[in-house]
C-alpha cells in the first residue's frame, strides 16, 4: 500500500458574498477531487487543538499525526531545522519576516503595507539579509537567510514569553499595538528599528522602487520556539516518509521525524509555484521505494492572506489538476493506494488570516470502486453533511493508513 497525503494550505474559506455566498471551494473547477468524493470517504476534522495558536505549525503537527499540545514548540524551530540550523538547548529561535511598512519617521506610527515584501524572491531577500546579519548580528544573536520573505533569528538564551505578533495578522493596521510585548521586547524592538536604516539604502530595495515593487523595508519578527523533540514517524507508524514542500515549516517537520525532505526546482510556496513538478517528485518517491508523501502547496494560503478570491480558486484548481491530475495518472499501474486531501486550516479571504474552524478532509482507496456518495463534493458544506467529525486531529493520520 501507498499514501500520498496532498496538504492544499489555506485552502478552505467562508461563504463569500461576491461569489454568491459560496466558498472557493465549492466554486472552483476541480473535476478530480469531485469525482473521488463519490468513491471516498468525506468529514471534518479539527486541526488546532483548543486554546492554541490557528497556525500552519500547529495545524501542520496534527495532519502529520502529532499531537501539538505534546510537541508543539513553536514555528521558528521546525524552519531551523529545514535551513539546517543546528538549534543548542539555550537557543530560541525567531521566524523573521522580511516586510514592507508605511514610510512615517515614527516607527511606532508606521502601518504593515504587505507581510511578504511583495513576495520577495530568494536571491534578493538573501542579499538583504547578508546585511541585516552583517549589521546587527553579535554575541548572541544570529539572522540567517532563507526563502523568499521567511528567515531566521537565533537568540541564545531568548524570552519564550515575549509577546510577538505575526504580521499577516495585522495586514493594512498600524504596528504600535503589536509592537514586542514583555520580557526581551527592548532587544527585539532595537533590531526591528535598527534594519529599517540598513534596509533602506540597499541597492535591491532601490531597483525594487523603481521597478514598483513593495520594498522589504523593515524586518519583524515573530513565531518564537525552542529546539523540538518528536518521534520518528518510520517508528510511530512503521512508514518510511518524504515532504514535499518549499515552506521551511513543513519541511522542518518532516526532517524533525525523520522523513526526507525533497526540493523541487521552480517551487516558491507561492500561485506561480511549480504544481506539476511536485507530483512528479511525490511519484518518483514512491517508485523509489518511499511508503508515505506528504505533499504541501502553499498557494492557497498565499492568496487568502492577499484577500485574492480569484486567484485562491486558480490555486485550487491548479492543484486539481496539475498535482492530483499528475498523481492520479502516474499511479494508474498501482491497485493498491489511498489518497488524503485537506487544508491545515481556513484562511478566509474576508479576515485575511487564518481561523481555528474544523477543515474538509476527502480519503480515497483505490480499493474501492462503488460509488457511495454520489451526489457529493469536495467542499466545507459537502464534508459537514457528511457526518463525520474528528476532534482531535492527529487522530486522523490513524484513520487514514487504517490502524
Amino acid at each position: 500500500m501507498k499514501y500520498i497525503i496532498i496538504l492544499g494550505d489555506g485552502m478552505a474559506d467562508w461563504p463569500v458574498e461576491s461569489l454568491g455566498n459560496r466558498t472557493p471551494l465549492e466554486l472552483a473547477k476541480k473535476p478530480n477531487m469531485d469525482n473521488l468524493c463519490k468513491y471516498g470517504s468525506l468529514g471534518l476534522v479539527r486541526t488546532i487543538p483548543s486554546g492554541m495558536p490557528a497556525g500552519s505549525d500547529v495545524a501542520n503537527l496534527s495532519v502529520f499525526g502529532f499531537d501539538p499540545s505534546v510537541y508543539y514548540t513553536g514555528r521558528s524551530p521546525l524552519e531551523a531545522i529545514s535551513m539546517g540550523l543546528k538549534l543548542n538547548t539555550d537557543d530560541t529561535a525567531l521566524r523573521c519576516n522580511l516586510v514592507t511598512l508605511s514610510d512615517e519617521e515614527n516607527y511606532e506610527e508606521r502601518s504593515m503595507v504587505d507581510y511578504s515584501a511583495g513576495e520577495i524572491t530568494t536571491g534578493e531577500a538573501s542579499q538583504l539579509m547578508n546585511a541585516v546579519a552583517k549589521g546587527l548580528n553579535r554575541d548572541g544573536i544570529a539572522f540567517f537567510p532563507g526563502v523568499s520573505y521567511r528567515h531566521c533569528l537565533l537568540w541564545r538564551d531568548g524570552p519564550l514569553d515575549i509577546g510577538l505578533t505575526p504580521p499577516h495578522d495585522i495586514s493594512g493596521k498600524k504596528i504600535f499595538n503589536y509592537l514586542p510585548k514583555g520580557p526581551g521586547q527592548e532587544i527585539a524592538l532595537d533590531l526591528m528599528k535598527k534594519s529599517v536604516a540598513i534596509l533602506k539604502e540597499h541597492p535591491i530595495n532601490k531597483k525594487r522602487l523603481a521597478k514598483g515593487l513593495n520594498p522589504a523595508n523593515s524586518i519583524w519578527l515573530w513565531g518564537q520556539g525552542k529546539k523540538p523533540s518528536m518521534p520518528l514517524f518510520v517508528e510511530k507508524y512503521g512508514l518510511c516518509g518524504s515532504v514535499v514542500s518549499a515552506v521551511d515549516l513543513v519541511k522542518g517537520i518532516g526532517i524533525a521525524s525523520g522523513m526526507k525532505a525533497i526540493d523541487v526546482e521552480g517551487a516558491t510556496g507561492n500561485l506561480h509555484t511549480n504544481f506539476k513538478g511536485k507530483a512528479e517528485a511525490a511519484l518518483k518517491e514512491l517508485q523509489e521505494g518511499r511508503d508515505l508523501v506528504y505533499i504541501h502547496i502553499e498557494a492557497p494560503d498565499e492568496c487568502g492572506h492577499q484577500g485574492q478570491v480569484d486567484e485562491k480558486i486558480r490555486a485550487i484548481e491548479l492543484i486539481d489538476s496539475e498535482v492530483l491530475g499528475t498523481l492520479l495518472e502516474g499511479l494508474k499501474g498501482l491497485d493498491d493506494y489511498r489518497l488524503m486531501i485537506l487544508p491545515d486550516h481556513p484562511t478566509p479571504v474576508s479576515i485575511r488570516t487564518h481561523c481555528a474552524d474544523p477543515v474538509p478532509y476527502l480519503i480515497y482507496d483505490s480499493q474501492k470502486t462503488e460509488i457511495a456518495n454520489p451526489d457529493m463534493i469536495y467542499s466545507e458544506a459537502c464534508a459537514k453533511k457528511a457526518g463525520t467529525f474528528i476532534q482531535e486531529g492527529h487522530t486522523l493520520m490513524d484513520r487514514f493508513l487504517d490502524i
